[in-house]
């Protein structure tokens, strides 16, 4: 018994590992970088841009509805944006599922207040180096990235909310 439970923690421990790794490359190439620009079809209809945001922080936050973590998180981002949204704060909330209507089923179930944009194609994600579910970006006014997160845990949103407030505030 103990030998076979040994060989399954490997591929988890590979994925970490893996993980790790691109949470490393992540980190270098986004520190005050521009935020590479995308044009995603809402759930709303409409085509949005991410440069129409200039001027506002930003969260992007990159989803699927598969995830159980993005799940968890989703309603917490949406607190999030409805507390600092009239300071200049947003979240484009881009869902990477080939088909959406999953995505859209769920988001009945849980709505939020914040725009939900659809990256079927993956384009968007790959642009921004998207290695986990969940995946957050932060913005700053001037367009430039500023944090990354990789993955979801518990008690994340105070270190969102941290860097909310130092964005907001310059």
């Amino acid at each position: 018994m103990k030998r076979a439970s040994r060989f399954k923690t490997v591929p988890t421990t590979l994925l970490l590992m893996s993980l790790m790794a691109a949470g490393a490359n992540a980190a270098q190439l986004a520190t005050d970088t521009p935020a590479p620009d995308f044009t995603l079809k809402s759930s709303s209809g409409e085509n949005l841009k991410l440069s129409e945001y200039r001027g506002n922080v930003v969260m992007i936050n990159f989803w699927a509805s598969w995830c159980a973590p993005c799940r968890q998180e989703m309603p917490l981002i949406d607190a999030l944006h409805q507390r600092y949204e009239k300071l200049g704060f947003t979240v484009l909330g881009i869902n990477v599922d080939s088909d959406s209507s999953a995505a859209i089923k769920w988001l009945k179930e849980q709505p939020v207040s914040f725009p939900i944009l659809f990256d079927s194609e993956n384009s968007v994600s790959q642009g921004y180096q998207v290695a986990a579910m969940p995946s957050t970006v932060m913005v700053d006014r001037d367009g430039k990235i500023r944090f990354t997160h990789l993955g979801y845990q518990p008690g994340l949103e105070a270190e969102y909310q941290q860097q909310i407030r130092t964005l907001v505030a310059e």
